[in-house]
């Protein structure tokens, strides 16, 4: 899925601040911890920097990702589902993370 997020405008010291339109992306994906297998949805750009998503799991500066449609499975009773709209994942718990695409094949 490819989208368009619009700019937004922001007040600083009462002068508008504008930031411009970015090309972005919903990429199903697969991410493992120690405990979890979690399916979502996670916004990249749609092309150039930390479009790929190697790239976005190594950002220094990012701690977590924001997984939205998100299925949780627990790696002990995977017979059990948990469906959640949004879940902030902490990068540092990632163990291994893989196109959800990619893996249907």
């Amino acid at each position: 899925m490819s989208g368009r997020t619009p700019g937004a405008s922001v007040r600083t010291g009462g002068r508008p601040v504008s930031c411009a339109t970015v090309e972005q992306r919903d990429e199903r994906v697969i991410i493992e911890t120690d405990r979890h297998r979690i399916t979502g949805t996670l916004r990249l750009p749609a092309d150039g920097y930390r479009s790929r998503l190697t790239d976005y799991l190594n950002a220094s500066e990012r701690q977590f990702l924001a997984l939205t449609e998100v299925e949780v499975t627990s790696l002990e009773s995977p017979t059990r589902v948990e469906r959640r709209e949004f879940v902030a994942l902490s990068v540092g718990h990632v163990v291994l993370a893989m196109p959800a695409d990619d893996a249907a094949r």
